[in-house]
């Protein structure tokens, strides 16, 4: 009696037929074991296009997006101990204080990247908005960290310091946030001290300005957030519902001129708060070069954070009434005309 076995021959046809099943059946639908047996070369166009797409592409998204998540907030974990790391000593209590708020910092990252649906954070699916922002970041607490290190001077300090001089003496002009800050420090600070905050200040606006140029550039050049796909608001904008509260271009062109408006006033407004706070609880900022690198940066960051989201809120005010035209137009050009 001849048998009649017609198990497949290879691995590969073994792929193929379970790929094939898990594609057209929903009762295999959800079994994610199955859903990483084959590799995608032994996939066959037809059963991509066979009833579901093959389930392993789900997982591969979802691994995407939460190896995405776990390196942003990695990302987030050395950022925050960037300054404990480069400032030498750095006592045991403060490590733990930065440990604990990376660690927070991070795990509310992973997340909001890792949910289908942010809470808080912004243009999550609109890079490089946020890459922008934590990447200046970044680069404030490394810049500053170096110049406050006390360490020995090396060429790249050197240069630190000239630069951040240079800027600092460029933009100390009557009513320049470079000036409020000058003007608001102790009046028993060194002069050592007031110094090195210029230079630091310096370094802190002349990245923040970089970064926000580049951001300008990329509305500019590459029409930031077009990358061949809709602009889903609820997703990038989680804080704002464009539902209620009238027309949402109004509303979206109100919010971007408040941030504006926001970023330019908290330049000055910050640095005077922060300093009166400082002194009315006797906290001696100048001699902590944490401290200082912090709130320098934290300075300018946050006025670069309100900016970036105004000129964001207003392109896509833009790409809105754009669509609203297009759409207009084409209503009117399929509309019969009557006599």
């Amino acid at each position: 009696m001849q048998s009649s076995d017609t198990r497949p021959s290879n691995g590969a046809e073994m792929c193929q037929k379970i790929v094939e099943i898990i594609a057209t059946s929903s009762s295999f639908g959800h079994l994610p074991a199955l859903r990483m047996l084959c590799p995608r070369a032994f996939i066959s166009d037809e059963a991509i296009t066979a009833g579901k797409s093959p389930a392993w592409i789900e997982v591969v998204a979802v691994l995407s997006k939460l190896i995405g998540a776990l390196l942003r907030a990695t990302l987030v974990v050395v950022v925050v101990a960037t300054p404990s790391l480069l400032i030498p000593g750095t006592t045991e209590e403060s490590a733990q204080m930065v440990t604990l708020i990376a660690l927070a910092l991070g795990a509310f990252t992973a997340i909001e990247y890792g949910a289908a649906f942010p809470a808080l954070i912004e243009f999550r699916d609109a890079p490089p908005f946020n890459r922008v922002r934590i990447l200046s970041l970044l680069i404030v607490l490394v810049v500053l960290s170096l110049v406050a290190g006390g360490g020995a001077p090396t060429s790249l300090i050197l240069v630190l310091n000239a630069l951040g001089l240079l800027i600092g003496h460029a933009l100390e002009f009557p009513w320049s946030p470079m000036s409020v800050v000058l003007a608001h420090l102790p009046a028993n600070a060194p002069p050592v001290s007031a110094l090195q905050v210029k230079v630091m200040a310096g370094l802190a606006i002349f990245t923040t300005l970089a970064a926000l140029v580049v951001f300008a550039l990329l509305l500019r050049l590459q029409h930031w957030p077009n990358r061949g796909q809709p602009f889903n608001v609820w997703v990038n904008l989680p804080t704002f519902d464009p539902t209620t509260g009238g027309d949402v271009v109004t509303r979206l062109i109100r919010d971007a001129r408040v941030n504006i408006i926001l970023g330019l006033t908290t330049t000055f407004i910050l640095p005077v708060v922060g300093l009166k706070i400082a002194d009315h609880f006797d906290l001696q900022l100048l001699t902590s070069p944490q401290a200082m690198v912090w709130g320098i940066a934290l300075w300018m960051f946050l006025p670069l954070s309100m900016f970036m989201r105004g000129l964001a809120m207003a392109r896509i005010a833009d790409m809105i009434r754009e669509r609203r035209a297009r759409l207009v137009a084409t209503v009117v050009a399929d509309t019969p005309l009557r006599a």
